[in-house]
C-alpha cells in the first residue's frame, strides 16, 4: 500500500456518546457488563486499533518523505561534497609543498 495519505485528515474534536434511548444505562450488553463498561471497553479497543494504524501510516509517510527529500538533496550534496574535498586536497598539497620547501637545505 504505497498511496499517499489524504492531504487533510479529519480530527476528532468531541466525544460522541451513544443515545440512552437505544441502550439505557444499567441494561446488560454482550458479555454481561453494563452500558458504561461496554462503552469504555469499545473506546479502549478502538483507540488501540487507531494507534496501531496511525503508527504504521506515520512510519510509511515519514519514510517516504525522508526518501523524497534525500533524493532531492542528492545533487546539491554532491556539489557541496566536491567543493569540500577539492578544498581539502588543495590545502593538503599546499601544506605538503610548504613542508618540502622548508625541509630542503
Amino acid at each position: 500500500m504505497n498511496r499517499p495519505p489524504p492531504r487533510f485528515v479529519p480530527t476528532l474534536t468531541e466525544v460522541v456518546v451513544q443515545p440512552q434511548a437505544t441502550a439505557p444505562a444499567g441494561r446488560p450488553v454482550p458479555g454481561g457488563m453494563d452500558m458504561q463498561q461496554f462503552q469504555e471497553q469499545m473506546v479502549h479497543r478502538v483507540m488501540q486499533r487507531v494507534d496501531l494504524t496511525l503508527d504504521r501510516l506515520l512510519r510509511e509517510t515519514v519514510g517516504r518523505l525522508v526518501l523524497e527529500h534525500t533524493q532531492a538533496l542528492a545533487p546539491s550534496l554532491r556539489d557541496e561534497i566536491e567543493i569540500v574535498v577539492r578544498q581539502s586536497v588543495n590545502l593538503a598539497f599546499e601544506q605538503e609543498l610548504a613542508s618540502q620547501l622548508l625541509d630542503k637545505p
